[in-house]
C-alpha cells in the first residue's frame, strides 16, 4: 500500500492522537523521542503532528530498516554479532534523564532472521541487551512517560492475513489494529478513560488481598508464582517517576505485577507462539525451581530461546505476572498477530528477566538494592511469553495459605 493513501486516513490520525495524549501523555515543552520501522513514516508525521499541537519541544524519529538488518546476517564479518551500538542507547539513556518522553512504534516482520544463523542472531541479541540495559532500567524504572503502539507493516501483514495480497492483507491489519486500540471509536480518549477505570477496578482488588502466590494449572501447566513482598498490581493509566500519568501500552487488558525471583516452581507451557527480535519460537516448555529454569525446550527457535536464557542468571527468572481474560477483545478476534504487543493481551503472560521496580508500594522511593530484597529480579532482558487459555484456572494463595479463586477456564472468578 503506498504511503499517500495514508494520508487522510482517520483511524490513523485518532490512533496517533490517542498515543500522544493519553499514551505518552506527552506535557508541553517536552521534548520526544519515537523508534520506528521506515514503513511506519505516516504514522510517525501524524505522531509529530500531535505532538507539536500539545506543545513538544523536539521530536526526533529514528527509523530501522529490515533490508539493512539482513545485510548484516547475510553479509557482516562473525566478530560484528558480539557488538551493538552503545553509543546510541547510551545517548537515548541521557535524553530520558533529561525527560524526554520515549514512543515505540512496532510493525516489523515477526520473520525476518527466521532463516539466519541462530547463533548470530542469539549473539546479536545478547549484544543489544548488555548494550541497551541502561535504557531498560530507566523504562522498567518508569523514570519517563512512555508508549509502544503499532504500524501495519507489509510483511508482518502477510504473516497474519497470508491469503490475503499485500495491499489487502495490510488494510486488514490496520483495521485490527485500530479495533484493539480503540481508535476506531468516535472518541477513542474517552474510550480508554473508560477501560482504564476498568482495569483499576481489577488492580484494586488484587491490591486488597495482596496474595503470597498464584497457582496456574491446566493444559499441562502447574506453575506457582510467589509474589514479590510488597508487590502492587497495576494495569492500564500509571503515573511515571515524573509525574506524568501516561498508558505505556496501547492497546492493553492486562493487569500485572512482579514476582518473586527465587519463589517460582513448577512447569508451564506456552499458548502462543513467541515473536522474539525476528524469530519465531513456538511451544516453549519450562520447569522452575527455586525460581530458576532448570530444563527448557521450544518446538521451534529452540536454539534462539536457549541463547536467551543464558543472557545473564536473570534471564532464568521471572520480571513480571500478568492476569488478562481469555474473552479480552483481542482474543475474541481469533487473530494469531504473531506480535507480543497484542497476543500477550489475549492471555495470561509471564515475563523472563527484568521486573518492573514501579509494582511496588512505593516503588518510585526504592533503590535497586530494596527491589532485590524484596524478590525483583535483575536481567539484561525483559521478555513476555503467553502462558493463558481458556483451560487454564488461576487461585491466589493468601499469606496464611488460603485459597481464592482468580481464574476459572481463562476468566475472572
Amino acid at each position: 500500500m503506498q504511503n499517500d493513501k495514508w494520508d487522510n486516513n482517520a483511524s490513523l490520525d485518532k490512533l496517533a492522537e490517542l498515543s500522544i495524549k493519553t499514551g505518552v501523555a506527552l506535557a508541553a515543552g517536552q521534548d520526544l523521542l519515537i523508534t520506528a520501522p521506515y514503513e511506519a513514516a505516516p504514522l510517525v508525521r501524524r505522531l509529530a503532528y500531535h505532538a507539536y499541537k500539545a506543545g513538544a519541544g523536539v521530536v526526533t524519529p529514528l527509523f530501522s530498516d529490515p533490508a539493512v538488518t539482513l545485510m548484516r546476517y547475510q553479509n557482516a564479518r562473525p566478530v560484528s554479532f558480539d557488538h551493538a551500538t552503545q553509543w546510541l542507547f547510551d545517548g537515548m539513556a541521557a535524553a530520558f534523564d533529561a525527560n524526554t518522553a520515549r514512543l515505540a512504534v512496532v510493525g516489523e516482520d515477526p520473520m525476518l532472521l527466521s532463516e539466519q544463523n541462530p547463533d548470530s542472531v542469539g549473539r546479536a541479541n545478547q549484544a543489544l541487551s548488555r548494550a541497551s540495559s541502561a535504557v531498560r532500567e530507566r523504562i522498567t524504572r518508569f523514570d519517563v512517560n512512555w508508549n509502544i503502539i503499532a504500524w501495519p507493516g507489509t510483511e508482518w501483514a502477510k504473516q497474519v492475513f497470508p491469503a490475503l495480497s499485500d495491499q489487502d492483507a495490510q488494510i486488514a491489519l490496520a483495521d485490527a489494529i485500530f479495533k484493539a486500540s480503540r481508535a476506531d471509536q468516535e472518541d477513542p480518549i474517552g474510550a480508554w478513560a473508560a477501560h482504564n477505570k476498568n482495569l483499576r477496578m481489577r488492580t484494586d482488588w488484587l491490591n486488597e488481598r495482596n496474595f503470597a502466590a498464584l497457582r496456574f494449572y491446566g493444559g499441562g501447566t502447574d506453575l506457582t508464582v510467589g509474589l514479590a513482598k510488597d508487590h502492587e498490581w497495576m494495569g492500564g493509566a500509571s503515573v511515571a517517576r515524573n509525574g506524568i500519568t501516561c498508558n505505556p501500552n496501547i492497546p492493553s487488558e492486562e493487569v500485572f505485577t512482579t514476582p518473586h525471583a527465587r519463589k517460582v516452581e513448577g512447569t508451564v507451557r506456552s499458548t502462543k507462539p513467541l515473536s522474539h527480535q525476528g524469530t519465531l519460537i513456538e511451544d516453549i516448555s519450562v520447569t522452575f525451581k527455586e525460581g530458576r529454569i532448570i530444563e527448557a525446550s521450544a518446538s521451534r527457535g529452540q536454539d534462539v530461546f536457549l541463547k536467551l536464557l543464558d543472557t545473564d542468571d536473570g534471564a532464568r527468572r521471572l520480571g513480571e505476572v500478568a492476569l488478562v481474560p481469555h474473552s479480552s477483545p483481542i482474543s475474541q478476534s481469533g487473530l494469531l498477530f504473531y506480535n507480543t504487543l497484542f497476543d500477550e493481551n489475549a492471555a495470561c503472560h509471564i515475563a523472563l528477566g527484568q521486573c518492573y521496580s514501579k509494582c511496588f508500594r512505593n516503588g518510585a522511593t526504592l533503590s535497586a538494592e530494596d527491589v532485590t530484597e524484596r524478590g525483583g529480579n535483575s536481567s539484561m532482558i525483559h521478555v513476555d511469553w503467553m502462558i493463558g487459555s481458556d483451560e487454564i484456572d488461576i487461585d491466589g494463595i493468601a499469606q496464611d495459605g488460603t485459597v481464592t479463586a482468580v481464574f476459572r477456564n481463562g476468566e475472572w472468578a
